[in-house]
């Protein structure tokens, strides 16, 4: 069981009570430094905590230079209760993560796994799943969970990845090709598997996401620190702008408070985005988790947001990996069935997912079966990287060859026939992948391998256009099949005949244009490649290469999930971006509103600004200093949930948040403020 089965709300009771602690151990000097609006108001606190002890066990002798202490008292409780709101959203994000890697924890199980000394070894032995190491071989029984992460060396079944993907149809997993891997906790539905352990316990994939989860403290991303940087400045600007009313109360004949002036510098200093600034970036790290993929950097979900260019690996990635035979083309005079079984034989040695196709599509059609097939005198030429072929040399001297079209025409007698080379340019014109067959050195006809493109795709594709991002696909194939598969997925642009190199240099001339790139790979040729990309997210089925050098793993292997992935980089910039919005908004619509209502005893004259008419100086302080404790427990909810965008490009999103969250900001703290003020006034409290 992962995020998507395990889904902790947003509150709850008990959720509450233990944020409610934490944020009372959260008050501790040491971890309030780290955020320094928070530790300016809880330092403001201290001292008219100290003045409020003062004023009550030694009272002023004459005239009053202090509030009333009841009105202290309150001044006292709200800045300790803006600091305990602060923390507590903190705690409250941070308990949201803990509560959900205990569920994961819980829903873990002791399973009992087979251990085989050999992957033909008739017995097996019985043992934990947490005394299992990397290589150990098990086997999986229909309706066993599968013990640890690991790669099937032999059998095809069903797995029912329902607990880990949250999807609820079962996939085939099998030896070879794309489809090996599976990860512990899944539950094998059919058939059997022999699967060798690729993880120490502690290590697989469940371990990494329960400490994912739990991984609430993090460093500062860029973003952070330059917000922070942000907030000490207006800090300062309102430090400096309160201390230098004090001259100016007393050339107009009225003393102000010092209470009165911590207070007013609290509900100035940006102090709702102080307080909700942790809380911003741990929900944001929570979502990603909830969608099933693990990040390794905070500073790769907010560069997600950011991402302008997307690069997407073709095999395994915009398609579902495993060239599937679609026909056989023969060349004039040579009968499809004469060249179906000559592809059979040279596939039987090939033991590739193609070459298994190629087997499959030739009985299908023709009704050949293998177990009946005489082998003897055979001898079969294995399919191999180098050779780009397999084949089978047969009595009397016979020689079939099937293979990549260069390396098959390589070894003709005769230059090709028009025909042959027509179906070659045929079928790679139209997404395909020809492999040409041939007898004794003379050219029998093509096998056309479809590569399937994943469904969806274009829509979602679409969507990202419309967010602005341009896609790319990424193929070692030529550049016909790959035009052909790129308006087929619908993406904006393609890179054939790409190596490793390529793949860098087309990454590093985005960058130099000042783009952030995003790349999705599944293999070891995409590993430098994710490592040198802003973003790089590897598919959980993909090699070992691929995940190391990533920076975000995809659990459910969907490219298109970084259309999710974006989208949470971007709620987590724009719940910053409408929060911070809001917040200077505010305190400026603050700072306007209260301070007529401060001067207005000395200075009749400025009655004209005072358009909110508050009761008094000590209702005006008191009513915004409510007011601005009450509005960060008002806007958790939105910091944990995010601010949801909508598919924009980041100006439009900016523009509109700017003009909800900025006019919201200047509104808010006049209507709020008012009415705080006529609830003072009827309880008689200031």
């Amino acid at each position: 069981m992962t995020p998507s089965s395990v889904r902790v709300p947003l509150l709850t009771g008990a959720l509450v009570r233990q944020a409610l602690v934490q944020a009372l151990r959260k008050i501790d000097p040491r971890h309030l430094s780290r955020n320094p609006v928070v530790f300016v108001t809880a330092v403001i606190a201290t001292a008219c905590t100290v003045m409020l002890g003062e004023a009550v066990l030694f009272p002023p002798a004459e005239g009053p230079v202090l509030p009333t202490p009841g009105v202290l008292a309150q001044i006292v409780a709200w800045l300790w209760g803006t600091v305990l709101f602060a923390t507590f959203a903190e705690a409250l994000a941070e308990g949201r993560g803990q509560a959900q890697a205990q569920a994961l924890r819980r829903a873990r199980t002791d399973t009992v796994a087979r251990r085989l000394g050999a992957i033909d070894a008739p017995e097996t032995e019985r043992v934990l799943a947490t005394q299992l190491r990397q290589g150990d071989l098990v086997r999986v029984e229909p309706g066993d969970l599968v013990p640890g992460d690991g790669e099937v060396v032999e059998g095809i079944a069903l797995v029912d990845e329902s607990a880990i993907t949250g999807e609820s149809a079962p996939v085939i997993r099998e030896s070879g090709g794309d489809r090996s891997a599976v990860t512990g906790g899944t539950r094998v539905v059919s058939d059997r598997l022999v699967v060798r352990i690729t993880a120490n316990p502690g290590d697989n994939m469940l371990d990494r996401m329960i400490a994912l989860v739990e991984s609430a403290k993090r460093q500062k991303t860029p973003n952070e620190i330059a917000l922070t940087i942000l907030l000490v400045g207006l800090t300062m600007i309102f430090l400096l702008v309160v201390v230098t009313l004090p001259a100016f109360a007393a050339q107009q004949g009225m003393a102000l408070p010092v209470p009165f002036l911590a207070a007013l510098l609290v509900t100035l200093i940006p102090t709702t985005i102080g307080g909700l600034l942790s809380a911003i970036g741990i929900a944001g790290m929570d979502r990603l988790v909830r969608f099933n993929v693990i990040a390794k950097s905070g500073r790769a979900v907010e560069a997600a947001g950011d991402v302008d260019v997307l690069l997407l690996d073709k095999t395994g990635t915009i398609t579902l990996g495993n060239r599937q035979a679609a026909a056989f083309l023969p060349v004039q005079g040579v009968e499809e069935r004469d060249l179906a079984q000559a592809s059979l034989l040279a596939s039987l040695a090939d033991d590739t997912a193609e070459g298994r196709s190629i087997v499959a599509l030739a009985c299908e059609r023709f009704g050949f079966a293998t177990d009946a097939l005489d082998r003897s005198g055979l001898v079969f030429q294995p399919f191999t990287a180098q050779s780009r072929m397999s084949g089978v040399d047969g009595p009397d001297g016979v020689s079939i060859r099937k293979g990549a079209p260069d390396r098959v025409l390589g070894i003709l007698e005769e230059s090709p026939p028009r025909d042959l080379v027509r179906a070659i340019e045929r079928v790679a014109k139209n997404g395909g992948t020809p492999l040409v067959v041939a007898r004794d050195h003379r050219p029998l006809g093509v096998i056309d391998l479809k590569d399937i493109v994943k469904p969806g795709l274009r829509e979602r594709f679409q969507t990202l256009r419309r967010m602005g991002i341009k896609t790319v696909m990424v193929t070692g194939d030529n550049p016909l099949t790959a035009a052909a598969i790129a308006a087929e997925a619908g993406v904006d642009d393609f890179l054939a005949e790409a190596t490793p190199e390529r793949k860098l240099e087309l990454i590093r001339s985005h960058q130099a244009e000042g783009r952030l790139v995003a790349m999705c790979g599944d293999g070891s040729n995409d590993a430098p490649a994710l490592a040198q990309a802003d973003v790089g997210v590897a598919m959980n089925t993909g090699t070992q290469a691929a995940r190391e050098a990533a920076n975000m793993i995809d659990l459910d292997s969907d490219p298109t999930k970084l259309i999710e992935i974006v989208l949470i980089g971007k709620q987590l910039l724009m719940s910053r971006g409408a929060l911070t919005t809001f917040s200077i908004a505010n305190d400026v619509a603050k700072y306007f509103a209260i301070l007529p209502a401060l001067f207005l005893p000395a200075l009749p004259e400025i009655a004209a600004f005072d358009v909110m008419g508050l009761g008094s100086p000590s209702r005006a302080i008191l009513s915004a200093l409510i007011f601005n404790a009450l509005i960060i427990v008002a806007l958790i909810p939105l910091a944990l949930r995010g601010v949801s965008p909508r598919p924009a490009s980041a100006s439009t999103l900016l523009a509109r948040h700017a003009l909800v969250y900025g006019v919201g900001g200047v509104v808010a703290p006049f209507v709020g403020i008012k009415g705080i003020d006529l609830v003072l006034g009827s309880l008689g409290l200031a």
